[in-house]
């Protein structure tokens, strides 16, 4: 039986149906055993023994050429990104989340590895279990693009042998040469039928969303009352908080904190100050969802911040303008058109949810965090003991703070 409240399409059931049906074949159970909510949960304990080794490949292959790492240290890390308290949690659940990680992250390491069909395979199945995902098939594609990119700029810069610009560097003047370099890039026919021949995979994938956009009359199946697109700009920085959160040892290092970087570019941050603050007024939604289901951390956090005061929105500004700068801080290793692609994406996947919900963040924060410099051991062990004890209490708090709603005999848990 199909709910037609569901807004997603049906790759977590047709895996379930995989899964369970040769499962009861083989054993001979009965559809009442095959059918439990702990069968079906254990297909997201699977997808999560995935993701570990997933995040372990990733993160192998990301940084190979850091040969400081050593193997306990990436193990570790691995650790720490398999028990991210969003996603942890939701693997002992029966929801998507789990499975729309597995199928993302393993179209991206099949990127990396050049194996362009196979990650737009991939790619269609995570679509299949979150229609957002496409957006990380873009990401995919953009990946393969932004590598081209580098290479033509690096040989821009030796024709010119002008060793002051960088593609690293963030001055004003470096980025409208960067942006005069795209423009004649991107114009060039032989240069656009090259990155077609290397990205056709992805580019069908996209194809297909946007004929199933056009017949379905939208991305959202079921529901689509509660979840209607916008231009909701504040949910970026929401994000930066969420992940300058769950990375401080990552993002609020002495050195960071110290540097005077926001001082020394005082017009830069002012101008920001003040689009943010336009954004933030203009383009700021409240779903119902948010304000009336007091299940979920989101509802805790908007009542006892965001709704103490009128003007609380604003006050937040410089922390989401340090947060949006250490952000990029650490991912300076990165070409400039990478960080262009992920961005964008970034902005794609969050802005028009007008729903402040934390599992909308996981996929990009894993996505960042895998492509962050390695920490020192300790930052590694502080990070991972983090995460364990907000784990453990989320886990007391939805098992034994239980509590019910006036119009209705279920028992309700605090949940993410």
């Amino acid at each position: 039986q199909w709910d037609p409240m569901i807004t997603t399409l049906p790759g977590l059931y047709l895996v379930s149906v995989g899964a369970v049906k040769p499962a009861a074949w083989l054993f001979g159970w009965t559809g009442s055993m095959v059918c439990s909510a702990a069968m079906l949960r254990f297909i997201n304990l699977l997808f999560s023994a995935g993701n570990f080794y997933l995040l372990y490949l990733l993160l192998s292959k990301i940084h190979q050429k850091n040969k400081a790492v050593s193997g306990f240290q990436r193990i570790l890390s691995t650790l720490t990104l398999a028990m991210f308290p969003t996603l942890y949690f939701f693997t002992f659940l029966y929801y998507t989340d789990p499975g729309s990680v597995f199928f993302t992250l393993f179209a991206y390491l099949m990127c990396l590895y050049g194996n362009h069909k196979t990650s737009a395979l991939l790619g269609f199945c995570g679509f299949m279990f979150r229609q957002t995902n496409i957006v990380w098939t873009v990401f995919c594609a953009g990946n393969v693009v932004a590598e081209k990119l580098n290479e033509a700029w690096k040989t821009e810069l030796q024709k010119k042998k002008d060793e002051k610009i960088s593609s690293r560097k963030g001055s004003f003047s470096d980025l409208i040469r960067i942006l005069q370099f795209l423009i004649e890039y991107v114009m060039s026919p032989k240069n656009l039928v090259s990155l077609t021949a290397l990205t056709w995979p992805y580019i069908i994938l996209v194809t297909v969303f946007f004929v199933f956009i056009f017949i379905n009359g939208g991305i959202v199946v079921g529901d689509r009352s509660s979840h209607e697109a916008c231009l909701h700009f504040p949910q970026l920085f929401y994000f930066l908080s969420f992940t300058v959160f769950f990375s401080f040892p990552h993002l609020l290092t002495p050195t960071k904190i110290k540097k005077k970087s926001l001082q020394k570019h005082p017009v830069q941050y002012s101008l920001i100050a003040v689009i943010s603050l336009f954004l933030i007024w203009k383009f700021t939604y409240v779903h119902k969802y948010l304000l009336g289901d007091n299940r979920h951390y989101t509802f805790y956090v908007w009542r006892k911040v965001f709704q103490r005061h009128e003007l609380v929105k604003y006050a937040l500004v410089p922390v989401y303008i340090f947060a949006g700068w250490s952000f990029a801080d650490t991912l300076k290793s990165k070409s400039i058109f990478w960080i262009l692609m992920y961005f964008i994406c970034l902005l794609a996947v969050t802005v028009p949810q007008k729903l402040l919900e934390f599992r909308y963040f996981i996929l990009p924060f894993l996505i960042y965090r895998l492509n962050i410099p390695f920490l020192s051991l300790y930052r590694q062990l502080l990070e991972l003991a983090f995460y364990i004890v907000v784990n453990a209490v989320t886990f007391y708090l939805f098992l034994n703070r239980t509590f019910q709603w006036p119009n209705s005999d279920e028992i309700q848990r605090f949940m993410w």
